[in-house]
């Protein structure tokens, strides 16, 4: 997601995500940042999913969990889940580029 072009001397805001989609959305820190500075309440609970690249992010847990994504087993709300992934997601690389440069090495 991209923000709309903004007018010199005005602040980007990033676009928030569009729970209406079926994939799953990875927030910037900046964007998280963002729209927590803007003081928006979020109330939903969240559910942590991973896909086969061992990628995190976070999913509104009243949504099926699309496909090639999977839950982890953490539920809460957003700040507990993005905790959670701070966490446990210390290598932003890829599962398969991760194989391929132990290979190499």
């Amino acid at each position: 997601m991209r923000a709309p072009p903004c007018r010199t001397g005005e602040r980007a805001v990033p676009a928030l995500p569009d729970l209406s989609s079926t994939e799953p959305f990875i927030m910037t820190q900046a964007q998280q940042s963002s729209s927590t500075a803007a003081g928006e309440a979020d109330d939903l609970a969240y559910t942590v999913v991973i896909n086969d690249e061992e990628q995190y992010s976070i999913w509104p847990s009243f949504r099926d969990v699309p496909a090639g994504w999977r839950e982890v087993g953490v539920r809460g709300p957003k700040a507990e889940c993005l905790a959670h992934i701070e966490t446990v997601w210390t290598d932003m690389r890829p599962a398969s580029l991760r194989r391929h440069m132990d290979g190499a090495a």
